[in-house]
């Protein structure tokens, strides 16, 4: 009993961290907050993302996230995902052009990078399909009747290794861009503009095409 349970909290854990670690809307807003605002701009997008991971998690754990693979509550979902996007790259582009120093914000936590953080994550389709493919990420762990102690187990690793990911991204961010200069800071605000581009162009290619698959291979998604 103690080693099934060790056996499925490590493999959430490590789980959690591939999921997180792909590159996504997330770390890009991780990016563009923590280039102006530093340690703690940076922190607080990846905080603001825990409560919209903690939400689908929890409506999956429920068994909500079934329903949520419906066509006409996914719909409204991939479309606001896509809406934010567009907004993040156009305004992260028009901020490239503002004169700025990096360490303007750096002494506060963005309120602005905790609510970009939280939509970015309720609104990214992929975590509705990655919590609605539970059941299947669970019987390729061996578990074929998972219970709700099952559940918990992963949700708690899921959520640890998210939680520890969020302060070793933000150091990761601030450490990268300690220093950089006005130029360099306006090019890394424009390469995220593209990045949100291409990422709702990505979102807006599947939602159109029908592709939101869930299989035991498919619980690893870009954050």
């Amino acid at each position: 009993m103690l080693w099934s349970t060790l056996w499925l909290f490590g493999s959430a854990l490590v789980l959690g961290f591939v999921f997180n670690a792909a590159p996504g809307p997330v770390l890009a807003e991780t990016v563009r907050q923590g280039v102006r605002g530093g340690y703690r701009a940076a922190l607080a997008v990846q905080i603001g993302s825990l409560a919209g991971d903690a939400l689908w998690a929890l409506l999956g754990l429920l068994g909500i996230g079934l329903l949520l693979q419906l066509e006409f509550l996914r719909w409204p979902v991939a479309v606001a995902g896509i809406l934010y996007l567009l907004w993040l790259a156009r305004d992260s582009w028009l901020s490239s052009r503002q004169v700025f120093t990096p360490q303007d914000s750096a002494a506060r936590v963005s309120t602005r990078a905790l609510r970009a953080g939280a939509l970015l994550s309720l609104t990214n389709p992929q975590n509705v399909a990655y919590w609605a493919a539970l059941g299947s990420a669970l019987g390729s762990l061996g578990i074929a009747d998972p219970t709700a102690r099952d559940y918990a187990v992963f949700f708690a690793g899921f959520m640890t290794s998210s939680v520890l990911w969020s302060f070793i991204c933000a150091a990761a961010v601030a450490r990268m861009f300690r220093g950089a200069g006005t130029k360099w800071s306006a090019l890394a605000y424009r390469l995220c503009a593209v990045g949100f581009l291409c990422l709702a162009l990505a979102s807006t290619r599947d939602l159109i095409s029908g592709v939101r698959q869930s299989t035991p291979h498919s619980v690893i998604v870009p954050r």
